[in-house]
């Protein structure tokens, strides 16, 4: 039987392909005492046409989830949206949605259990149900339980998906949202406090008959909102501890006069100060809205 290294590489075979490169790459770095005896046979199987068709298919593949994301940079009406993910490899299981619908603009959160590409391919799917939901209802707590039955029908292996998901009537200022099991996201009203987005059900993909409320809250154009994903607040530092969410809280009230994409760049830039060289081992993700005419 061929060894796994020296398998084809084919479309329809990835998790090989990926076997593949990492056994390829471990030859190519290895002492010449240590390489096998058969370099000629490891030499034919390193077909750099197959290699470069490969690559160009991992880059097609990013930018499809990019464009199931939406602009990182958005003003609707006084609000500004802003938004980046920083995946702790080529690809991300955490996700961001933001899309018109009607009279409001759609932002979806989320974060898919795992790293990497199987992670990557949930989250797109994930997006794409969000798409798709959303064109045929309206209530943000419908749209979050039909994603989650859409989930459950698939079966087994169906990693668990936090995901915060609102609509913004930006000629309105209402922000009606449901959360299914995320981090929940903050409102730092002024000088009034923070209100912290909790309402909705739990993660989904896992209880088919899982009920998701919704909550309809102002959204003023002086107001901060906040959402993220577990990577940013479980930065650590040199000496074991995580950013958390106090200092996040914390940044936040510093940045709450910027524009969203200052504000969004002063929390990141905050916490790779406080991880001080620390490499990340999760995904990060931001959102910010803010008013767009006062910063």
């Amino acid at each position: 039987m061929a060894s796994a290294a020296t398998h084809r590489i084919t479309k329809s075979d990835p998790t090989n392909a990926a076997v593949w490169l990492e056994h390829a790459s471990s030859l190519s770095n290895a002492p010449a005492s240590g390489r096998p005896q058969k370099s000629q046979e490891w030499n034919s199987a390193l077909n750099l046409d197959e290699v470069s068709a490969l690559y160009k298919e991992v880059f097609e593949a990013q930018q499809v989830q990019r464009r199931l994301s939406g602009a990182r940079r958005l003003q609707r009406g006084q609000f500004e949206i802003a938004t980046e993910i920083f995946p702790v490899q080529h690809f991300s299981g955490d996700f961001v949605c933001i899309f018109d619908q009607g009279d409001s603009t759609v932002i979806a959160l989320g974060d898919v259990a795992g790293k990497g590409l199987t992670a990557a391919m949930w989250s797109t799917h994930v997006m794409s149900l969000v798409r798709s939901c959303s064109a045929s209802l309206d209530a943000p707590g419908s749209i979050v339980s039909a994603i989650n039955q859409n989930l459950c029908t698939v079966g087994s292996g169906v990693p668990i998906t936090t995901m915060f998901f609102a609509t913004l009537d930006w000629q309105r200022n209402e922000l009606t949202y449901s959360n299914a099991g995320h981090f929940p996201p903050f409102i730092r009203r002024g000088h009034s406090g923070v209100e912290r987005l909790s309402v909705g059900g739990p993660a989904l993909g896992v209880i088919p008959s899982s009920k998701f409320d919704q909550k309809c809250i102002r959204l003023a154009p002086s107001d901060l909102f906040i959402g993220y994903s577990d990577g940013l607040i479980e930065c650590r530092n040199c000496d074991d501890e995580e950013f958390g969410i106090e200092r996040l809280l914390a940044q936040a009230k510093h940045s709450r006069n910027l524009s969203a994409g200052k504000a969004l760049f002063s929390i990141i830039a905050a916490a790779q100060d406080f991880a001080h060289g620390v490499q990340r081992t999760d995904d990060l993700t931001l959102l910010v809205v803010t008013g767009a005419s006062s910063r």
